[in-house]
């Protein structure tokens, strides 16, 4: 009799009692810039495994002579991933405790290593994550927007279609927003926040625990109208983007505002304003004015 695939579920790993730090994989947070952002317990596991993974062995080496640790590190990243597998998976089979580190901040959040994790859960070898510094966390807290819902979307494809479309589909979800961006390319990627979600309230916060560090709040029409008088800033970028507005409304209540300013307005002006007053895509609202003023022809 064959097995229902429904009914099959993955091994469940628990740390077994008696033992406070057994073999397996160990995802650790690292410093997003301060050194001293590292917990006490992340130095414990960094002393004690056998082998550290991580995206650059010479960012890593710095982090572990800093602390005096010596251990034998490996590189692993979105390009060399499949053949690092095995080789970290016959430590593991071996006994070996690994811990896997991330450049900065907390592992598998836009960095590589989810496949590594997926395949030992499968496998059902121990997993555990000690928490620590992340950069979308410490964000959210220095934007002064709300935080009990958010919606991280990490980075925004290059390509400007690409993210144009990107950035149409997170435009609906009712929740705070923060998205990882080059100070490279903040100039271009906050005119497209602005002409897509409206006017909302953000901050452009960089630099988080490091000596530089900022966080410029202001609607998105005011970023941008910073940033293109002072340039592109330096340092790493997160930025982070208010919810929808809640309206009263319905499209009937939009609808009745767009008519009224029609009457002593231009189509574009009553998109403009009214963008403002609600946070909508202003090109949403001008088609819908546009619409208005076809029918009253």
């Amino acid at each position: 009799m064959k097995s229902d695939p429904s009914q099959i579920k993955p091994p469940i790993t628990e740390q077994p009692s008696g033992q406070f730090s057994p073999p397996g994989l160990y995802i650790v947070a690292t410093p997003i810039g301060n050194l001293k952002d590292i917990t006490l317990r992340a130095l414990d596991i960094l002393n004690l495994v056998d082998l550290i993974v991580c995206e650059d062995t010479r960012v890593s080496g710095k982090l572990l002579s800093h602390y005096g640790i010596s251990k034998p590190m490996l590189s692993y990243n979105d390009h060399n991933g499949e053949e690092r597998r095995p080789h970290i998976f016959e430590e593991l089979a071996q006994g070996k405790r690994v811990a896997l580190i991330s450049d900065a901040g907390t592992p598998l959040v836009s960095d590589p290593g989810y496949k590594l994790v997926r395949e030992a859960l499968e496998r059902g070898i121990y997993v555990t994550a000690l928490p620590g510094a992340s950069s979308v966390m410490g964000a959210l807290c220095l934007s002064g927007l709300p935080t009990d819902r958010f919606f991280f979307a990490g980075f925004l494809p290059s390509k400007k279609e690409a993210c144009r479309k990107e950035i149409q589909q997170l435009a609906a979800i009712p929740s705070t927003l923060v998205l990882f961006e080059s100070a490279r390319r903040l100039l271009n990627t906050l005119p497209l926040l602005h002409d897509i979600l409206g006017n909302r309230e953000a901050a452009v916060v960089r630099e988080i625990s490091k000596l530089y560090e900022e966080s410029r709040r202001g609607t998105l029409q005011e970023l941008v109208h910073y940033y293109e008088q002072h340039g592109e800033p330096k340092g790493e970028v997160v930025i982070v983007i208010g919810a929808p507005a809640i309206l009263e409304s319905s499209g009937e209540s939009i609808e009745a505002k767009l008519r009224l300013l029609l009457a002593s307005h231009s189509v574009k002006e009553a998109a403009t304003i009214l963008a403002e007053e609600t946070g909508k895509p202003r090109k949403e609202l001008y088609s819908l004015a546009l619409k208005l003023m076809e029918e009253g022809e």
